[in-house]
């Protein structure tokens, strides 16, 4: 097991770089903070890097990987300098980002359309994950592998399979796989859509999914909504509809 005390060690410049999505591109790696989250992420069969860890956290960094050559005992200014979380846990992981999988792997799951929103992305890939569906489609979307993405899927981008694909490739991709578009009025109820089969389109909060994407799809599905309320929030919307159509 090693230590570094330093902010200014070259390594540490580097992990802390990994904030930026160029820099998590160029090197294949991405960030991950907390125990259960970190511990989820081992468990979903990613590649784990090293770990970085306050000596308060040692037990936990132990949990996570028995390995003395990927524990790193840091200081609290070192995490503090690493972290993007105003309070820092004390404990950070770096991964190795997975190879898109195969095209043939898509299976049921969610497409996110110009998604940019992480909080929303991350809450929509981990209710995908519990509802037991595979795929998280990306289409103009923001980066799956950003600090807020993975902490909002509290680990379960791990469990999905994650692909990112233009609109068109993902029409080539998607072969016999049904395509429903969550639109806000003018669609079917989830409650008479079965999931099987199928993706569900999810547009981004602001724009929702473009006019002429909405016509590729075989079906449109839109939430029920007796109250005073134009719209929900797309990681409300999408959970709500997923639950709905996922339990039919």
């Amino acid at each position: 097991m090693r230590s570094i005390t330093s902010v200014k060690n070259e390594e540490i410049k580097k992990i802390t770089s990994l904030k930026l999505a160029k820099n998590r591109k160029k090197f294949g790696l991405f960030l991950a903070e907390g125990f259960r989250i970190c511990k989820t992420l081992e468990e979903g069969q990613l590649n784990l890097a090293q770990v970085y860890f306050v000596k308060e956290e040692e037990e936990n960094a132990k949990q996570i990987t028995t390995n003395s050559n990927l524990l790193t005992l840091v200081t609290t200014h070192v995490i503090e300098k690493i972290s993007s979380a105003s309070t820092p846990c004390g404990l950070i992981c770096v991964f190795e980002i997975p190879e898109q999988p195969d095209l043939k792997e898509i299976s049921s799951g969610i497409v996110l359309a110009k998604v940019s929103d992480p909080g929303n992305m991350g809450t929509l890939i981990r209710t995908c994950a519990a509802m037991g569906h595979h795929t998280v489609v990306l289409v103009e979307a923001c980066d799956p592998w950003s600090n807020k993405v993975v902490q909002a899927s509290a680990g379960t981008i791990a469990k999905v399979n994650i692909f990112e694909l233009s609109w068109q490739e993902l029409q080539t991709a998607k072969n016999s796989i049904k395509t429903v578009a969550l639109v806000v009025t003018g669609g079917n109820p989830p409650n008479s859509i079965c999931l099987h089969n199928t993706l569900l389109i999810i547009g981004s909060e602001a724009t929702g999914i473009p006019e002429e994407w909405v016509h590729d799809c075989d079906e449109k599905m839109s939430l029920p909504m007796p109250g005073e309320t134009e719209s929900l929030n797309a990681a409300v919307a999408g959970s709500i509809a997923l639950y709905l159509a996922s339990t039919k």
